[in-house]
Parts: C-alpha cells; structure tokens; sequence
C-alpha cells in the first residue's frame, strides 16, 4: 500500500486536490446504502425525537414542524461543505484535516477537539439512557433507578460497541443495520397505529386531538417570538446531529471523493422527513396541551414517546421502548466510529502521537484509537456520575456548543479553501461558497446565543460560582482542548505537526499483508 493517495477535487487554487495519507484501513467496504444508513442511525432518530421534541413544543407550540425545518437549514448548508471537502480531501479527519488545510495547524487540532469532545460526551449520555431502558424492560422496572445498576451496565454497553468497532468495519456494520432495522420498524408500527387511531376517532385518553392546520407552517406567527424560534432551532440542531459520520468512513467507502458526501446530504434529507412527519401525527394526536399525553405536559419532556406508549399500543407499548434502547445503541456505536477515525487521522498526520494512528492489521481498524475513546467515554460518564447526575446532564447540554464549534469551522474552511474557485462556475459559489458561508454564520450565532442561555444560572440543573454549569461545562472543556493542543506543539512526537516539519510515518502505513 502506498503511503500516500491524491485525490482529485479543487483546492484553493482551483485546480488540485489534497494528498490524503493511505492509513491501512479497509478500502471500498462500505457502499452508498451503507453510508446512508450509518448517517441516519447516528443520529438515533427515535431517542432524539422521543426526548426533545417535547422540549421544542414547550418553547414553540404548534410551530414545533416549522422549527423543525428551520433548524434543518443550517445543517443542510454544512452537509454542502461536507460534500465539497471531502470531494476533495476524503481523509477520515474530516473536520480535522480540512480545518488544517484551510487555517493551519491550530484550527486543524481544535476542529479535531471539537469532533473528539462531542463523542465523548454524547456517549455519557446515551449509555445513561441505554442503561435504564434496558432495565425498564426487565421485571416491573424499578431497577431503571438504580443508579449503580443503570451505570455499570451502560459502561458494559459502551465496552461491548467499542469491541465491535474494534473488530472490524464489516462486524459493525451488520450490527448496525440490525439495530437500524428494529427502530425504524419500531416506530413505523407506532406511526401506523397513530394514524389508524387518528383515522379512526380515537383520541389520546381524556384528549380529543387537533386537525392539522397550515398555521403551523407560518413564519410571521411563528417569528412573533423571536427568541422562542432561536431556541427552538438550537434544540433542533440536536436532533440532526451525526449525519457527518458517513463522512469519516469515507476512506472505507466505494468512491471516497463522491459516495460519503452523497449519503451525507440524502441522509439529512431523510431525517428531516421523518422529523416533521413523525412530529405531525404526533402532535395531531396528543395535542400541545399540557394535561396527559399532550406534549406540553412538563412531565413527558424527557420521553413523549414513553408517555404516550401504553394508550397508543396498548399491550404492544413495550415496543417504543425496544426502539428507543435500539436507537440509543446504535448511535452508540456509530459515535464511536467517526471520534476514533479522527483521532487516527490525527495521529497519521502527526497531531497527536503515533500510536493514535496505528491500524490493527488483522481488523484493519483504528485499534488504539476506537479504545482509547471507549476508555475516555467510560471515564468521563462514571465520573460524572458520581459526582452529579445533574451535573453530567449539563454538560450534555454544553454538546450544542461543541456541535456549533465545529459544525461552523468546516462551514468557513469551505469557504476559504476553495476561495479561488467560487467564480469558476454557478455550481461553485453556491454549494462551495454561499451556502456553506450561510450555515456556518447562523451556527457561529448559535454557539455565541447557546452560550448566553447557559451563562444564566437559571439555566439546567446546577450552578458554579454563580454561573450556569453548562456554561462553565462546555467552556472548561472546549479550553482543555486548547491546553491539550499546547502540550502537542512542544511533545518531541508530534512538534512537528505545528512546525511544519513532516512527521514519521506511523505503523498503519504498512500493509497489512
């Protein structure tokens, strides 16, 4: 295998592309069914809809599927940027790499944090939540409080889906679709019984239901509030985040320049379908009161799908939480694939030590990368839990901030490394330039707003010094990045990444044969 790969595609100068360093993992596996399905099972549909849409109606009410569009809008124009870059650069850094390429060496490593932190920190979470729906299956469900319980088992699940990226793309992949399959069937069959239900007269217990009504698509109604529209948007820019996962399998996808940043842009697509048309039904059944089922009821903000389960299917309510676990697990996995993918490229481009870019020669997989994520994860969410629970939930909520950080940073390096191609065609300053530019400008305002929010101590469950622990969460550990960055620029093995003076090249360069 050659040490290096130059793809084609337009870079700042209009003409060649990036060099994009052969890693050792298993080219070509993954087709554009594999790469769709992995963006729209990264997001764990069924879990985001389940946990945040009541929080959405709280804050818009029936505005709630225009919101849902509106949030879309700025991840749809990143997806562009995502596309472009990697048409040109179809390194599995993503972020990382095209960041560095576009800014240099510094926007490169914190692009790369940016990436690395979300993961990290959405896995806490997901593991919470996967360990008490596990639990809430099995006997009368009081043991879904028990908070050691609930704890050791998400670590075993975060262990047991590290194992599987470990030992092979093809293994997860076969998992993946498996747990794909069971939600997605899951909530069609709740769909279906909603709109049966719908159809039928029935009305959710003491609520009589709503008709739909195209008010609910109205922006002047809906921007009567402003600021209930830009928190809204900030909670759906949640829900579509993970699509960029297909992204960094690209090295391990038919046609890298091409196929991942396709399955990108129909995934997010896709789910922005399925948002508004799940979120529909839903509505138009419950309501957005806030008595019982309705989705204003502040007891059913965690879960309105858990609250709803029992009067919509009856006997057969067990499945929602089926779907909601496969839905927790499968994003679960995939989180773990794109933060492993970038540290790898990290370590091959030198930014961080060379065992970060080994690949195991057997599984042609980022071995040491994939574990240290597992072990970070793991760290990070038992630490978390025993000191606060609530805490831990707030530093959940610092995510938004993460997301924007790095969302926004590829959205300008788009921008800026295809500078001197915008005016070489239509196609150019709009996909390459405009639409890029947009996304990353309304995320760069998203990021400053999220951070006002959480600055108000008022804001999630706790406070320190003062000041919302969000805030203080999601500060503290985007400025570890720039420490974590610092330490890299004087470490003899990885200097060189910040100097420019070329870095050895790692084991996984060889063949593995």
């Amino acid at each position: 295998m050659s040490a290096e790969t130059t793809t084609a595609g337009g870079g700042s100068g209009g003409g060649t592309g990036g060099a994009v360093p052969a890693k050792g993992l298993r080219a070509g596996i993954l087709d554009l069914g594999d790469s769709v399905m992995l963006g729209l099972a990264s997001t764990a549909p069924v879990y985001s809809l389940a946990a945040t849409l009541g929080l959405i109606v709280a804050v818009n009410g029936n505005y709630t599927p225009l919101i849902l569009i509106l949030g879309f809008v700025p991840v749809l124009f990143i997806a562009y940027a995502f596309r472009e870059l990697n048409s040109a650069m179809p390194d599995c850094g993503t972020t990382f790499t095209w960041s560095r390429r576009a800014f240099g060496p510094w926007a490169g490593w914190l692009g790369g944090w940016g990436v690395a932190l979300a993961g990290i920190v959405v896995l806490a979470n997901l593991a919470q939540v996967a360990g008490q729906y596990l639990w809430l299956l099995i006997g009368d469900g009081s043991l879904a409080q028990n908070k050691l319980v609930v704890t050791v088992t998400g670590v075993l699940f975060i262990a047991f889906m590290t194992l599987v990226n470990y030992r092979g793309i093809r293994l997860g992949e076969h998992v993946q679709r498996v747990l794909t399959y069971v939600q997605y069937v899951s909530l069609g069959i709740f769909a279906l019984a909603i709109i049966v239900r719908i159809a039928g007269g029935a009305s959710g217990g003491a609520i009589t239901g709503q008709a739909f009504d195209f008010e609910w698509f109205n922006p002047a109604g809906a921007f009567a509030d402003p600021g209930a529209v830009v928190h809204g948007a900030l909670l759906a820019l949640f829900i579509y985040w993970g699509w960029d996962t297909c992204l960094a399998v690209n090295e391990e996808t038919e046609n890298p320049a091409t196929t991942p940043g396709r399955g990108a842009v129909i995934s997010a697509f896709v789910l922005v379908a399925i948002y508004v048309s799940v979120a529909l039904l839903v509505m138009m059944y419950a309501t957005v009161g806030t008595e019982g089922i309705g989705l204003g009821n502040e007891a059913n903000h965690s879960d309105v799908f858990l609250a709803m389960k029992d009067v919509v299917l009856g006997p057969w309510g067990w499945l929602i939480i089926v779907a909601v676990l496969a839905s927790v697990l499968s994003s679960t996995q995939t989180t773990i694939l794109p933060t492993a993918r970038g540290t790898l490229s990290m370590g091959v481009h030198g930014a961080l030590p060379p065992k970060f870019g080994e690949v195991h020669p057997r599984n042609q997989t980022p071995g040491f990368s994939t574990q240290v994520m597992g072990v970070a994860a793991v760290t990070y969410y038992v630490a978390m839990s025993i000191l606060s629970e609530n805490l831990l939930a707030d530093s959940i909520s610092a995510i938004s901030l993460f997301i924007a950080f790095y969302y926004a940073l590829t959205g300008f390096a788009c921008v800026w490394y295809f500078r001197d191609s915008l005016r070489a065609s239509a196609r150019n300053f709009w996909f390459r330039g405009v639409l890029p530019l947009i996304g990353a400008l309304i995320l760069t305002a998203a990021f400053f707003i999220s951070a006002v929010q959480m600055w108000d101590p008022a804001y999630g469950d706790t406070q320190i010094f003062g000041v919302g622990g969000a805030f203080v969460s999601g500060v503290v550990l985007l400025a570890l990045g720039v420490v974590l960055a610092a330490v890299c620029r004087f470490l003899p093995s990885t200097r060189g990444y910040f100097t420019g003076q070329p870095a050895a090249a790692p084991p996984s360069v060889r063949s593995p044969n």
